[in-house]
């Protein structure tokens, strides 16, 4: 599944209890902190998805309380590794488990790898600088125009890049 579709333009991700499998899978590979797995899942979508840690934490709770995980104190932190039971149920799903990643695969080189971060940056950017000059009050004829000129050769700057 790609990202698009139903729910505001955009289809989740993972379907119910597909998350837990791409877990544990990298718990797996290697152990992690909650931290690292959000960061290792928005890496593997290319940067074009990232989950919340409202979703991350419970489920790792989740995988903790089914024995396919524990769970060791590293100062205030939290390192999850896999068990011997969490080897056996990623074996039994191996085919949901390799699908999964293809298909997280596929969305990364659907979307180009996402964009690089200085480009978000200078996006992110741009938003901000705009929303406050919008915060300040009306915008006069004279300065829809210079905006208008600043976004337009922006446009022209990145179709010859």
């Amino acid at each position: 599944m790609g990202l698009g579709g139903r729910h505001g333009g955009r289809r989740r991700a993972f379907e119910q209890g597909d998350l837990r499998f791409v877990i544990l899978k990298l718990i797996a590979d290697e152990p992690r902190h909650g931290y690292d797995i959000i960061k290792a899942i928005e890496e593997t979508f290319g940067g074009t998805y990232s989950p919340s840690p409202g979703v991350v934490y419970p489920t790792l709770t989740l995988l903790e309380d089914q024995g396919f995980a524990t769970v060791a104190a590293e100062g205030t932190k939290k390192l999850y590794s896999v068990t011997p039971d969490g080897l056996a149920f990623l074996d039994a799903n191996k085919p949901t488990v390799e699908a999964l990643f293809t298909r997280m695969d596929e969305a990364r080189r659907a979307f180009g790898g996402g964009l690089a971060p200085e480009i978000r940056r200078a996006m992110q950017n741009f938003r901000a600088a705009f929303e406050l000059r919008l915060e300040r009050g009306a915008l006069s004829t004279e300065e829809i125009a210079r905006i208008a000129k600043a976004i337009d050769d922006a446009a022209a700057a990145v179709e010859r890049a």
